[in-house]
């Protein structure tokens, strides 16, 4: 059930690339529950189709629209989109994003320029594109889903945490641009998530990562979710250029 305070989102509109897996769709189903409409993009249709439909199960307002986000044209047909089916765009959760790991010594330029071009080129896109309506309308919420190692690193992920790193810069500057609109634009760094990808790792391996975590397990694509939510709403409007750690506590 939606508490009070989770009414007050009552009729926003929220656009989550990346959003039919994992933690784009847990936070995609959070705001819908917050009562947002809400907007799902990413290349996996079927993905899409499915979330929406889960979505729309439990009372939500939900569509999708396929596309790369690293590509221009998609990010304006994205709120073209939006626009045209809800008439306006409030919130906006950059969260698509792509691996592509190997050493240093042994990355090709395409491995770099695909990580690069999606996880930070796609959400520049898609700031560029959505800060527009949001400028009009003097309100707007812009979440950015980095990660942990964007603040500590990790070998073998120069490509990805380059990406990371480069979306907490992405979003201290364009916090500081749009602050004078209402529009506050925040980052979350989940740590390690129970994803497909971490589900494939082996026992000792899990239990390795989960000695490194106070809190003594892997998050969920849950918990990332309630902080994104929280960071969209109104209770969050003087919180801005902030990067939240949703980690178990692995950082501090």
């Amino acid at each position: 059930m939606s508490s009070a305070a989770d009414a007050r989102s009552k009729n926003r509109v929220a656009v989550v690339t990346g959003g039919g897996k994992g933690i784009g769709r847990a936070v995609a189903s959070r705001l819908a529950c917050a009562g947002a409409k809400v907007v799902l993009s990413g290349r996996d249709r079927s993905a899409l189709e499915e979330a929406c439909a889960e979505i729309r199960s439990e009372g939500g307002e939900a569509i999708w629209a396929a596309g790369d986000v690293s590509n221009p044209a998609a990010a304006d047909a994205l709120l073209e989109k939006t626009l045209e089916a809800f008439g306006s765009a409030d919130i906006l959760v950059n969260n698509a994003g792509i691996t592509r790991d190997n050493l240093v010594m042994r990355m090709s330029e395409e491995e770099w320029d695909q990580v690069i071009d999606t996880n930070l080129k796609g959400s520049f896109l898609c700031i560029r594109a959505f800060t527009r309506p949001m400028m009009k309308q003097r309100w707007g919420r812009i979440v950015n889903v980095s990660s942990v190692v964007g603040l500590i690193g990790n070998p073998g992920q120069a490509n990805y945490v380059a990406s990371k790193a480069g979306l907490v810069g992405l979003t201290k500057a364009v916090a500081k641009e749009l602050a004078s609109r209402h529009i506050t634009v925040n980052a979350v760094a989940p740590g390690f998530i129970e994803t497909a990808m971490t589900a494939e790792l082996d026992e000792k391996v899990r239990e390795a990562l989960k000695a490194q975590i106070p809190l003594g397990r892997l998050g969920t694509p849950g918990d990332v979710a309630n902080a994104v939510a929280f960071l969209c709403s109104e209770e969050a409007g003087y919180i801005t250029g902030q990067v939240l750690s949703v980690d178990g506590g692995m950082r501090m």
